[in-house]
Parts: structure tokens; sequence; C-alpha cells
């Protein structure tokens, strides 16, 4: 019945062609590219300069705990610190806990 409004040859005709593969995942290939360039690579950029700090750190640095303390470094362990934070008060944290390296001298001003 629907022959008589609409002819065979004229639907087979109206389907639309399949887009490339390459077109349909560009979209996705530039969103990843975005995500390394603006999240990945700084974090990776971030993390590698603490590593580094962390291995540098040398008895007698300044550091500042990431809590907050501020001391002096007394030992250094395999994995933890001992850092003198007042005059005789020795507190023991992870390597990974120091925020920041201070310049020499900066806990005699404060």
């Amino acid at each position: 019945m629907l022959d008589f409004f609409f002819s065979p040859a004229f639907a087979q005709a109206a389907a639309p062609a399949q887009p490339n593969a390459l077109v349909q995942f560009a979209p996705l290939v530039v969103l990843f590219v975005l995500f390394y360039f603006l999240l990945i690579r700084p974090q990776m950029k971030r993390s590698k300069e603490t590593r580094q700090m962390i291995e540098k750190i040398a008895k007698g640095d300044e550091v500042v705990l990431a809590g907050g303390l501020a001391g002096k470094v007394v030992s250094i362990g395999e994995a933890f610190l001992t850092v003198e934070v007042a005059e005789g008060v020795n507190v023991k944290v992870q390597k990974s806990a120091v925020g920041s390296v201070l310049p020499k001298g900066t806990l005699k001003t404060l």
C-alpha cells in the first residue's frame, strides 16, 4: 500500500552513507590530547619535582612538613626523617611528609 505513495527506489536512495571511522573517533582523540597536556603532563612534572626534592634532602636542611611543622633535619633513614622542631624536641616523619625545603637560616629569623 505504501508503494502507492513512495516508490521503492526512492526509499533506498535516501539511506545516509556511513561516516568514516576516523571522523567518528577524531573528537575522542582530540579530547585525550587535551587531557594529556592540561592534566596528566603537569601532574607528572610536579610529582617528579617532589621526588627529586625528597631525594636531595640532607642532614641540616630546614624543611616544612605537610602538617605545617617547620624544623631542621637531624637524621635520615631509608623511609623516615628525624626533624628537630624545637630545642630537644625531635619528630620522626615519613619522607613523603616533607612539603618544601627552606633556604638555610630561615628558621633562625622566625
